[in-house]
């Protein structure tokens, strides 16, 4: 199996100078720190919260809401990965794909509310998806979206419930988000993409 092409809007391949830093370490940091507190208040106290990042990097980024989340409520909140894989729309167009894993905390779904998380929201595609998978894994009682940079653009009706940047940008503009765990830096760069 080939590697999984990243969504448009959303490369992480950046290899020529031109690149903005829009968000530091310290910015990302603070963005996740807010978006576990509006988590934690919107839930009353994060009780029956899961959360479940999209991979790539909506895995590090909801496991770091979890750990913050434990921070201050002294315990983390349960959290996992979800694969969306096989419920993307455009599976037809680019059938090779590798399956990413998915990893769901012991108690489950059911009856829980489930944060999405994700790094980029831009067209909504994967948002969707994701909402597919999480309906083969059970039945929650609400879902949530969390995600670090909104940057526009959505083509289906979907919002994100916490954000920790919006970041208005063109379409030939492209979002890069690098994180300590898959890049071994903490960045949000924006730039253009190849023509």
């Amino acid at each position: 199996m080939c590697a999984m092409r990243p969504e448009p809007g959303h490369e992480q391949g950046a290899g020529s100078p031109g690149w903005k830093a829009v968000l530091t370490p310290e910015e990302i940091r603070r963005a996740l720190s807010r978006i576990a507190h509006e988590i934690l208040e919107r839930t009353h106290g994060g009780a029956g919260v899961v959360l479940l990042g999209i991979p790539t990097r909506g895995v590090p980024l909801a496991r770091r809401l979890a750990v913050r989340i434990g921070e201050f409520e002294g315990t983390p909140a349960p959290w996992g990965s979800l694969d969306v894989t096989m419920h993307r729309d455009d599976l037809r167009l680019r059938p090779a794909r590798a399956l990413q894993r998915t990893q769901v905390p012991p108690d489950g779904v059911d009856g829980k509310t489930v944060v999405l998380v994700d790094d980029v929201l831009f067209s909504g595609r994967t948002i969707r998806a994701a909402l597919d998978a999480l309906n083969d894994l059970g039945r929650p009682r609400a879902v949530q979206l969390a995600v670090l940079v909104d940057r526009g653009h959505r083509e289906l009706p979907i919002r994100a419930d916490y954000v920790g940047k919006n970041l208005p940008t063109a379409h030939r503009e492209v979002v890069r988000v690098l994180l300590e765990e898959t890049d071994g830096e903490d960045s949000v760069l924006l730039g253009e993409r190849d023509r």
